[in-house]
């Protein structure tokens, strides 16, 4: 994968860098918060009935809070950076749902329309700082496109995943192993080309939500539809658990 160093900010006002080092470590914690995201996103929705909606407001709200309690922080922390992942994971999905069924511009669409919101933002970001950074973020203005490019990016995820499975026909299983076949691309990509490392993080971003979020309709999905059936709240609980002890594994191998 995509992998940088944290660099010393040259300019006096530039802030701390506030986001986790690019590693193995934390691409998987990325793929279990999209896992999360998915399940999560989903037992509110549908299991618990508040629909896509209610739930997408209901999320948005959440991931205000998060982002303001990210944004406030003075340098990097690991609940409050992931808490915000999670954050942009699940209103990505409800709102994904939301356009595609009830709005009803379908998968495609909505996938096309996505795509193009993300590499809309990533151009404004360029065209606002110079540059596009993902590893050291150490101004308010890289913060504040970082996130939002997440939340998009999040968003688009969940309608390709959903594209891939239903509209392609591919179904969960072998939609999973299509991301994770594109992602073990990137990250070859990475270590045998010059390709930009920006370009290929972005790339390897966007493609850890589709994962997840068939990785999440593998779980919790009817059998009849090509699932396991498991029951999304306790299929949360557990991807937060074994979530929360990867994010305590990386600040403890930091620390030493």
């Amino acid at each position: 994968m995509p992998d940088a160093r944290r660099d010393t900010p040259t300019d006096p006002g530039a802030l701390v860098t506030k986001v986790a080092t690019v590693t193995a470590g934390f691409w998987l914690v990325k793929i279990l918060a999209t896992t999360l995201g998915e399940t999560g996103g989903d037992a509110l929705s549908m299991q618990l009935g508040l629909g896509y909606r209610s739930s997408s407001l209901l999320l948005l709200g959440l991931f205000a809070i998060a982002a303001l309690v990210q944004v406030t922080r003075r340098r990097f922390q690991p609940v409050a950076y992931w808490a915000c992942v999670v954050a942009t994971t699940t209103v990505g999905t409800t709102t994904s749902d939301y356009l595609d069924r009830t709005v009803g511009l379908g998968y495609p669409l909505s996938s096309a329309i996505l795509f193009g919101g993300v590499i809309a933002v990533l151009l404004a970001w360029h065209r606002t700082t110079g540059r596009i950074a993902f590893d050291p973020v150490t101004s308010r203005a890289d913060e504040g496109f970082y996130w939002v490019t997440i939340l998009v990016s999040n968003t688009l995820g969940t309608a390709l995943g959903d594209f891939t499975a239903d509209d392609l026909g591919l179904g969960f299983g072998s939609g999973a192993l299509l991301f994770a076949a594109l992602i073990a691309l990137v990250a070859s990509l990475r270590v045998l080309t010059r390709m930009s490392a920006t370009l290929l993080f972005w790339a390897a971003y966007v493609l850890t939500r589709p994962l997840g979020a068939t990785l999440g309709d593998v779980l919790t999905k009817l059998p009849a539809n090509g699932g396991l059936g498991l029951d999304r709240i306790q299929s949360s609980l557990v991807i937060a658990a074994v979530m929360v002890l990867g994010v305590w594994l990386m600040r403890r191998r930091d620390a030493r």
